[in-house]
């Protein structure tokens, strides 16, 4: 009886060990997501994601944290501080070529530029040239001071007869707001938000694109190790995303509600208003949803080289990884 019992304990600790074993081989993988830029209404997809279980069917356990910015997103993601992360192309372009941080796009989400200069009206400035002489302040880790000069040679200012203001990322329209700079480089994306922070004062709103400035903006980054050990979760990521950037496209109040479960901070309002603009920034059919054009890409890569002084040359797959977007 003794060795009966002996054998069924056997038996069942050998049974719980299996059993453990296939549980771990299906456990979700865990990650972190790094924002470019706070928690805002243009990141509801993600937590549409989330909400609807996108992410869990995917295998993946996500924990979205908020960046300070695409150049702290791209360094996070460089860090291994977060596995992805979601960053402006021009600073992925610029980390690779002037310090060799080793991140990629691995789609596209802003296939149109939202970047652009804010002011008030009565401030004077009325045009681009109006600019010069004048503050302009942004956080010092955002992309649009970086992409600021190619604005300037392409709108015929000169970016040296500029002062920029630097504040954190949460006291950018406050600073418009009391006057503390003459403008700031902000997303058209969150024009909402940003002339509900001035009220009763009115926006001008001069657009990089205004200017015939045609680039790939902001997209899913991540590390050079991360896509070469863990490919498969990279590419659940983006397609669990994707999903969630569909419905968010679809119903940007429904979005922008689950947004508000998560972030209280954020009026269901003001995120659905900036879904609304993602919705014009997007990839168009018949191209896939995060879907990138090579030669767009390029156009990008060359823009960036030709308004800094890059220490080395980088090439699209220097900065792209491609096959993580279903086509």
């Amino acid at each position: 009886m003794t060795c009966f019992r002996s054998f069924l304990g056997c038996l069942s600790a050998l049974l719980f060990s299996s059993l453990l074993t296939v549980q771990g081989a299906h456990a979700a993988d865990k990650l972190t997501f790094v924002t470019d830029f706070g928690y805002l209404g243009r990141h509801a997809y993600y937590f549409v994601a989330l909400e609807k279980g996108y992410y869990k069917k995917a295998g993946l356990d996500v924990d979205i944290v908020r960046g300070q910015g695409s150049a702290d997103a791209v360094k996070q993601v460089a860090a291994g501080t977060a596995q992805i992360g979601f960053a402006d192309a021009a600073s992925v372009i610029l980390g690779r070529a002037n310090d060799g941080v080793p991140v990629k796009i691995v789609a596209e989400v802003y296939a149109k530029p939202p970047h652009a200069v804010f002011t008030l009206e009565g401030s004077g400035i009325t045009k681009p040239k109006d600019l010069e002489g004048k503050s302009i302040a942004d956080s010092a880790s955002s992309s649009l001071p970086k992409m600021f000069p190619a604005y300037a040679k392409a709108a015929g200012i000169d970016e040296k007869k500029v002062k920029w203001v630097f504040v954190t990322s949460d006291a950018i329209a406050a600073t418009l707001a009391l006057g503390r700079a003459d403008a700031v480089t902000y997303y058209t994306i969150s024009e909402a938000l940003m002339q509900k922070a001035v009220a009763p004062k009115k926006l001008v709103i001069m657009k990089f694109s205004d200017v015939g400035m045609d680039f790939y903006s902001n997209g899913i980054i991540a590390s050079d190790e991360v896509i070469k050990s863990k490919p498969e979760m990279v590419r659940r990521f983006v397609q669990a995303t994707l999903h969630g950037l569909k419905d968010a496209i679809a119903d940007p109040e429904a979005a922008a509600k689950i947004l508000n479960k998560y972030q209280r901070q954020i009026d269901v309002e003001i995120g659905t208003a900036e879904m609304k603009v993602i919705s014009t920034l997007v990839q168009t059919p018949p191209e896939p949803l995060g879907a990138v054009d090579k030669a767009r890409m390029q156009r990008t890569i060359d823009l960036v080289a030709g308004s800094f002084d890059l220490k080395k040359p980088v090439s699209i797959d220097d900065v792209f990884a491609d096959g993580f977007v279903a086509k």
